[in-house]
């Protein structure tokens, strides 16, 4: 059977179909909807949750950046809340927001331990190692599809948070194309023994913006029994200003009486204002 580059399952799904008009115990986020789309080589599906801006409709003339969201379930209603005020104000600039879920059928963790670890580790009880596959199917399935059916400025952002700040931080290390901005929450600089830190790269002239954040409680003495994420965030960003990055900007932010549970919604709205912010 001959198989398709890319394929798409046009699966879109209004969320106000979930909340009926005298049902006042329901919400909805404004301007979104759901579409899912198969990965062509693992033949898994992933649920996109996409916010168009409040503009979209009305400016026919006007293409947005995208923001692309890892653990959209837990990502997507935040940033689509904590952005929503500055973007309809005028402070932020507007943009497409793409949650991307976990594949349907798996568990979250299971989904996000596959997908954003970018090396095997046999001790996980979990797949680990396949964030390769994972970028692909983003790059040539994900990235085609929006671009198709949005009006984008090829501008693109990337947000990730815990595992999904190390995926992030792969991905710039090893294809610096794909994104031109990154935040990068709690990253977990420390799997595979800081592996991430040891990957060796290319000198990268493209400029980057990257910020990156985590919870001042973020140590063994505090609140994080297991690995010391303040000191994995700092020394990622040792290793970006460095000589091998000369026009990325980096910024860095510890969160005062954060926790990796908590820093999450303070690391996407400041590190997306950081960006976008108007002059």
């Amino acid at each position: 059977m001959k198989v398709l580059p890319y394929i798409f399952i046009f699966l879109i799904v209004d969320l106000t179909q979930f909340v009926k008009a005298h049902d006042t115990k329901g919400f909805e986020i404004p301007r979104s909807h759901i579409i899912e789309i198969k990965d062509p080589d693992s033949y898994r599906v992933y649920p996109l949750f996409i916010k168009l801006p409040r503009s979209y409709d009305n400016r026919k003339d006007k293409s947005y950046p995208v923001i692309y969201l890892t653990d959209a379930w837990y990502s997507f209603q935040i940033v689509s809340g904590a952005t929503r005020f500055p973007m309809n104000t005028g402070k932020m600039q507007e943009a497409i927001i793409v949650g991307i879920s976990y594949s349907r059928g798996a568990r979250g963790s299971a989904s996000r331990i596959r997908d954003y670890t970018h090396t095997e580790d046999p001790s996980w009880k979990f797949q680990t190692g396949k964030a390769n596959q994972h970028i692909s199917f983003i790059e040539k399935s994900v990235f085609p599809f929006i671009e198709k059916k949005y009006r984008v400025n090829g501008s693109r952002t990337f947000v990730g948070n815990s595992l999904g700040g190390l995926l992030g931080a792969y991905i710039l290390f090893t294809k610096p194309d794909m994104f031109n901005n990154y935040v990068l929450g709690s990253p977990s600089v420390w799997y595979k023994d800081n592996d991430i830190l040891k990957i060796k790269t290319e000198p990268n002239l493209n400029k980057h913006k990257v910020f990156i954040a985590v919870g001042a409680n973020e140590t063994i003495e505090l609140d994080s029994p297991h690995h010391d994420m303040v000191k994995g965030a700092k020394k990622l960003e040792s290793k970006l200003v460095g000589g091998l990055f000369p026009n990325t900007e980096v910024k860095l932010l510890v969160i005062q009486e954060a926790n990796h549970e908590t820093a999450f919604p303070t690391t996407a709205i400041q590190g997306l204002y950081w960006l976008f912010k108007k002059a």
